[in-house]
């Protein structure tokens, strides 16, 4: 895996819980809720919440299709549906328009080719806004943990939102560029790493092409928190990691 930044659905709700609770708990710091807009307020959900729930749904579609699709070049016969239904399309640019005022020329670009015909562009908009709050509230208090949730992929389509909404967030989103999770990952990287966040499993090994280990580790046993690094040499087969959380360059 060479490119860190994934791009998560259901992910991102479990990582709005945990960043919500260390931002908030200055408590009158932040207006998130005066900045939400008015589509974004129905059946008791955010706005963030609402558009997940839609964006999960238009992606499980997108699944059992593929599954079908799978089973046709195989030979199968997919199940029967007594009612195919095609992926959502999304609104042309013409149309991405909010029921009062107007986006900025930034705010259109991060609209285009991402609301659902279904969803209002205020509610999608306000999701980007919420992964910037959450990015900048973090990254006030402690930057590392908001590198790891990057790294993680832990957070809705970081990259086009600092890209579009909030640039002022571009040094936080390079520093997770090239980290890896936990697991393992074939073809690594060479350079140095280092953890964000590591638990007091934390075991990591590097192996050759000949299946060999080039660097195994901690030596002594890990402590909570405690940080680790490892330099992974040229030509490196994998990487693998447990428990460590996040590895970030340097």
């Amino acid at each position: 895996m060479r490119t860190h930044l994934r791009r998560p659905g259901a992910a991102a709700l479990l990582l709005a819980a945990v960043l919500t609770v260390s931002g908030c708990s200055s408590g009158q710091d932040e207006d998130t809720s005066a900045k939400a807009s008015p589509a974004a307020s129905e059946s008791g959900l955010s706005a963030a919440e609402r558009v997940e729930q839609e964006l999960d749904e238009d992606s499980e579609q997108e699944g059992e299709k593929d599954t079908e699709d799978a089973k046709d070049a195989a030979g199968e016969s997919p199940a029967p549906s007594a009612k195919p239904e095609a992926p959502e399309s999304v609104r042309p640019d013409a149309e991405l328009t909010p029921a009062t005022g107007s986006f900025t020329k930034d705010e259109k670009e991060y609209l285009s080719g991402r609301v659902p015909e279904s969803v209002e562009p205020a509610a999608v908009l306000d999701l980007g806004k919420e992964t910037c709050q959450r990015i900048e509230r973090t990254a006030k208090r402690d930057q590392d943990a908001v590198v790891s949730a990057l790294i993680r992929g832990e957070l809705t389509d970081p990259e086009e939102a600092v890209t579009h909404l909030c640039p002022e967030q571009k040094p936080v989103l390079e520093a997770a560029k090239g980290g890896y999770p936990d697991g393992t990952h074939k073809d690594p990287t060479a350079g140095t790493y280092r953890t964000l966040d590591a638990g007091s499993g934390c075991t990591w090994s590097v192996t050759g092409a000949d299946g060999k280990a080039l660097a195994v580790g901690p030596e002594g046993g890990a402590k909570e928190g405690q940080e680790h690094k490892v330099t992974i040499p040229g030509g490196a087969a994998s990487f693998t990691s447990a428990d460590c959380g996040a590895w970030a360059r340097g």
